[in-house]
């Protein structure tokens, strides 16, 4: 099993900025990739931005610019620096991470979900 516990979200004004992180724990042997999505009232969860193992990033249109994922292999975590945010940036922001346990000699896949942190942006 592996847990992301996510923290950082809460109520910023348009413009403001917020710095999301999340880390993993468990018996992990490796973390591919990292990634954070959102879902905001009445809509789908959609990818925000997503990290891999070789830091290759890639982007919704939406947040191009004003987001940056980053990551801590040696921590286990990932972080979303959102700045210039929007109202319609409201969601809850969820991390998502892929990769590998240890179990003695096996080495199971796993992809692990956070519980969500609710980021808000209104005057």
């Amino acid at each position: 099993q592996v847990q992301l516990v996510e923290s950082g979200g809460g109520l910023v004004q348009p413009g403001g900025s917020l710095r999301l992180s999340c880390v993993a724990s468990g018996n992990i042997f490796n973390i591919n990739t990292m990634g954070w999505y959102r879902q905001a009232p009445g809509k789908q969860r959609e990818l925000v931005a997503g990290i891999t193992g070789g830091d290759s990033t890639n982007y919704a249109e939406s947040v191009k610019g004003r987001f940056t994922i980053s990551r801590d292999n040696a921590k286990n975590t990932v972080y979303l620096q959102m700045n210039s945010l929007k109202p319609e940036d409201t969601a809850v922001y969820y991390c998502n991470a892929e990769g590998r346990l240890i179990r003695g000699f096996v080495y199971p896949a796993f992809n692990s979900w956070g519980q969500g942190t609710q980021v808000t942006v209104s005057p």
